[in-house]
């Protein structure tokens, strides 16, 4: 098998009043870009500080190619660490054009060549005299990654590199930079609280969750397939409901739904909004009431009472939600299979 570019083992991290790491671990495959997702608070960037070298952890072991860059009695300094870091805004020298921004740190018999091959990597070609108050938000950013890949560093991180930035103008920022680290085979680990960015950059994902990650692996998979409700819950729109299985099939206020073999008896019942499927009444499924309808442009969520006592159920619907008006009667079902956990598993 072959060593990952990153890999770190029982991660621990603390403060006098809280455990931010817990044992964490973590391998990034060479040549991948993985995201850590996770919600404010559970350890992102932090990891990414330690992993850096800017903070030093309480325990724990840091490897960068096979070789230990952290353990105890070991912390290589950062700039000995051959990473390469994006911060949130770009952070670039105000001070210095974005060619000589990429150049800083260069040695200088390669440095022009470099550059300009940088900036046209990142789509900057030609604007290398441009002084960083002339750019735009995501003109920084390239710049900032542009200076990150010059060195040819073994890793290159990036922090919320995209939190500032409009969300038109987001989605093409990102297909830009993933283009760029693709290009040049970089590996990148990625913290972001986006979903929807983790999803569609990484070739992984890593959840975070209480210090730890819960589950990594292709994106695809953690969607379909969750370690937990919690982490159905977090990576995408998911609704947990309470069921009970034979072993195959789950019952809910959703109906019978197929699930992956498990364990007769009570637990939850995890399914997506966009395998709800909102028919007129009379249709297959069971009946329900649409209690409201919300319009998003490319879809719009419909948010249906089934069952009694009532429980609220969510179904994404392509374009506007035509006739389905709150107080319409319809009838409600799920397709493909839903995802049941037991008890002990919530």
């Amino acid at each position: 098998m072959t060593t990952p570019t990153l890999r770190i083992r029982g991660l621990t991290k603390r403060y006098p009043s809280l455990t931010v790491l817990d044992g964490l671990d973590l391998d990034v495959a060479q040549g991948s870009l993985v995201a850590l997702l996770g919600a404010s608070g559970c350890g992102k960037t932090t990891l990414l500080r330690l992993v850096a070298g800017f903070d030093r952890p309480d325990g724990g072991t840091i490897e960068l190619d096979g070789a230990t860059i952290s353990a105890d009695g070991t912390h290589v300094h950062p700039e000995r660490r051959r990473i390469g870091v994006v911060p949130q805004e770009g952070a670039v020298f105000p001070h210095l054009s974005a060619a000589a921004n990429v150049g800083f740190g260069l040695r200088r018999g390669r440095r022009r060549a470099r550059v300009e091959q940088m900036l046209e990597l990142v789509g900057m070609g030609g604007l290398g005299s441009r002084m960083p108050h002339e750019l735009s938000g995501g003109q920084l950013q390239r710049v900032a990654l542009a200076r990150a890949l010059a060195p040819e560093p073994a890793l290159v991180l990036l922090d919320e590199p995209f939190a500032a930035l409009d969300t038109g103008l987001r989605a093409a920022v990102r297909q830009q930079v993933r283009d760029a680290i693709k290009a040049v085979g970089a590996t990148a680990v990625l913290v972001t609280h986006d979903q929807e960015e983790a999803l569609s950059m990484a070739d992984e994902v890593a959840i975070m969750a209480a210090g730890r990650v819960v589950q990594q692996g292709e994106p695809m998979s953690v969607y379909q397939a969750p370690a937990s409700a919690e982490v159905a819950g977090f990576l995408g729109d998911a609704m947990v409901l309470p069921a009970s299985t034979d072993g195959t099939i789950a019952s809910s206020v959703l109906g019978s739904v197929r699930v992956p073999a498990a364990d007769a008896g009570s637990g939850h019942l995890v399914v997506r909004p966009e395998q709800v499927v909102v028919l007129p009444r009379g249709g297959a499924g069971v009946p329900g009431e649409v209690v409201s309808a919300q319009f998003f442009g490319h879809d719009a969520m419909v948010t249906v009472a089934v069952g009694d006592p009532a429980e609220l159920v969510r179904s994404r619907v392509l374009g506007a939600p035509v006739h389905l008006a709150p107080g319409t009667p319809v009838s409600v079902f799920v397709k493909g299979e839903g995802t049941y956990f037991g008890m002990m598993e919530e």
